[in-house]
């Protein structure tokens, strides 16, 4: 609106200068002068008419732009509130899911040494059941070898043998289960 008075200013003044110079080049009669200046009065008063119209629809335009405005501010409002009241919903989903992967992490930090032992003690147990499978049939081999001979040495140590003994090397534990055998066999003769 103040950047539409200048302008009129200045179209009056153009237009007074058009009717100056208009004047003087026709003989300069003052009916011509009244007719011009009707003119311009009629434009003029036909400009700010128009000038008016359009302040007026340009405050229209505001209005509801203004409007408009309002609305959308509104709705931006409900909005934030709809996306709080969604996040206060999801918070508590998601404290529940953190919870629960803390756990399983904890849980496979527990395992993993678990894991790791157990194949240890896997790995023990077979060695240890190849032994004692190992030390049982030594074990079968020496009864094996002693019920052979025991027969040759209970002769022996009863009574004369003609036959002389074979060549076994004894250890330790052959030893013990010789004696264990003898006194069973000496049980069961008894």
């Amino acid at each position: 609106m103040a950047t539409l008075k200048p302008v009129l200013e200045q179209q009056q003044s153009q237009m007074l200068r058009v009717k100056n110079s208009g004047l003087i080049s026709i003989n300069g009669s003052p009916v011509m002068e009244d007719r011009e200046e009707e003119m311009t009065r009629s434009a003029l008063s036909a400009f700010r008419a128009k000038e008016e119209e359009i302040e007026r629809k340009t405050m229209e335009v505001k209005e509801k732009v203004q409007a408009q405005l309002g609305r959308v501010e509104e709705e931006t409002k409900r909005l934030a509130e709809i996306r709080e009241e969604l996040h206060a919903l999801a918070d508590p989903m998601r404290k529940e899911v953190a919870i629960v992967r803390k756990r399983i992490d904890i849980v496979n930090k527990d395992l993993k040494p678990l894991g790791l032992t157990c194949q240890k003690k896997e790995k023990e147990y077979k060695e240890a059941l190849d032994a004692f499978n190992e030390k049982n049939r030594e074990k079968t081999q020496l009864l094996t070898k002693l019920m052979e001979t025991l027969p040759n040495l209970v002769c022996y140590l009863t009574q004369p043998c003609s036959r002389p003994l074979p060549h076994i090397p004894i250890t330790k534990t052959l030893c013990h289960i010789i004696v264990e055998e003898l006194d069973m066999y000496c049980w069961i003769l008894s």
